[in-house]
């Protein structure tokens, strides 16, 4: 199939590619301007280059070079369609904070906030926070209204704080089952909490197989609504590159022989190791979905989440 730009995948969380982590600090221009041909060639119209909780003043310095060198390059710019900042404003409980360091998960406030966005130089997408953590929906309201869409993830909040930030403009949840513990409550958690409110909300998943199980990966798209869902990588640096070891920030990362992104311990996953090429198959060959419904989950509905359904 020959791609053209408008009818490309858009993936909405992107921490690396090709060899190039976001979050590390060694990448050079040209390395970042390779990783987007790179993505190019894979048939990716744009990515939201993703930047996850680390320290405020890391996060800052890793959005503000992301944002300088799209300045400097028209292959990067025309890649990198914006930012997703993924904390740090997440539960920081042991299960719910997955990848993410606890040691800088914080509460959210307007000031920290406004930092990171500064720092994004008005490019920032997506913000995934946890509504349990900010007070009085303040920060999502804040977003929302400066049209940045927030999203949930990585949490664990009741159904009335999940209806109050939607309330305050929350829209969207990042990968469903996942950033969560491995068990939960069977009835009363975060996933059916969301499920429930689908019509409300976009719907985020990470389809690797490893990340959730395809056959439970039905179940929820069914539950949802293909017409609420979307799909991501979660790409890391490892993307497109085999087994190895590789770097979330400052984490090693083991890639296995499936393609399975560990951490050092392999006590839960880093990201995904997936392509965009090889998440089509996996939705056509291992799920059997239609065409139609393939371009829905990682064409279209991304386009229609964040608004850029005319790129």
């Amino acid at each position: 199939m020959t791609w053209h730009p408008k009818h490309a995948f858009l993936d909405l969380q992107v921490n690396g590619y090709a060899g190039v982590d976001f979050n590390g600090d060694d990448w050079t221009e040209s390395q970042l301007e390779e990783a987007c041909r790179r993505l190019q060639q894979d048939g990716v119209a744009g990515i939201l280059a993703t930047v996850i909780t680390d320290s405020v003043e890391a996060m800052t310095h890793r959005l503000h070079r992301l944002a300088v060198a799209r300045s400097h390059h028209a292959m990067i710019a025309e890649t990198i369609a914006g930012f997703h900042i993924e904390g740090p404003f997440l539960n920081e409980t042991r299960g719910y904070i997955g990848a993410h360091p606890a040691a800088h998960a914080q509460p959210a406030t307007i000031k920290v906030m406004r930092q990171l966005l500064d720092a994004a130089a008005g490019m920032t997408r997506i913000v995934t926070l946890a509504p349990e953590r900010d007070p009085q929906h303040v920060v999502t309201r804040m977003l929302a209204e400066e049209g940045v869409v927030v999203s949930a993830g990585h949490c664990n909040p009741s159904l009335d704080e999940l209806d109050a930030a939607i309330n305050a403009g929350l829209s969207m949840v990042t990968h469903l089952g996942n950033g969560c513990p491995l068990e939960l409550h069977r009835h009363d958690n975060f996933i059916q909490r969301a499920l429930s409110r689908a019509e409300r909300l976009w719907i985020g998943f990470i389809a690797d197989g490893v990340h959730v199980p395809f056959f439970a990966l039905a179940n929820y798209l069914k539950a949802a609504g293909i017409e609420r869902c979307f799909i991501v990588t979660d790409a890391i640096s490892a993307a497109g590159q085999g087994p190895g070891q590789f770097k979330l920030g400052n984490q090693d990362v083991i890639v296995d022989e499936n393609l399975a992104t560990w951490a050092a311990d392999r006590s839960h996953l880093m990201g995904s190791a997936g392509t965009m090429p090889r998440t089509a198959n996996n939705l056509r060959h291992e799920m059997e979905l239609p065409e139609a419904d393939v371009a829905k989950l990682l064409v279209e509905n991304p386009r229609r989440a964040i608004g850029w359904e005319d790129a």
